[in-house]
């Protein structure tokens, strides 16, 4: 089921994170494989809510989570790590119902970070420097 534009932007304001991930690659020119990814986790329990957010964006996967060895409920994802469904999907949704509390600031961020992976600059050594500088301004939510 499709929710209302606004509700989703304000259960991302609470619930998402934007990421800018860059792991190791060993078969990468620079060993290095920088990704981006927008996800939501939930207890199992709300699955049905990131279902309706999964129809209402149009784009992205749920996986099941399982963290009995910490003696948590089971949870659900929802990622989107495609740059096509994060340029063509989540951004022009965001951009229609806007962010309104500290994550729209990631959100900039993870905007200038798709720039860079659209250039293909990603695969450069400057470009993932540009990504690890704009990754330390993500998610800082701290008052000082």
């Amino acid at each position: 089921m499709k929710l209302p534009g606004d509700y989703v932007a304000g259960f991302i304001d609470g619930e998402g994170c934007f990421c800018i991930t860059i792991g190791k690659h060993r078969t990468a020119k620079n060993r290095l494989d920088p990704r981006l990814v927008f996800e939501i986790e939930l207890r199992d329990d709300d699955r049905n809510i990131l279902d309706d957010i999964c129809d209402t964006l149009g784009c992205g996967r749920i996986y099941h989570l399982i963290y009995e060895r910490y003696g948590w409920n089971p949870h659900v994802k929802l990622k989107v790590s495609s740059l096509k469904d994060i340029t063509e999907r989540l951004i022009p949704f965001f951009n229609k119902y806007p962010l309104r509390a500290k994550k729209k600031r990631s959100f900039e961020i993870f905007c200038q970070a798709v720039e860079i992976f659209k250039q293909k600059k990603h695969l450069t050594e400057t470009g993932i420097k540009q990504l690890y500088d704009l990754r330390k301004g993500m998610n800082v939510y701290s008052s000082k």
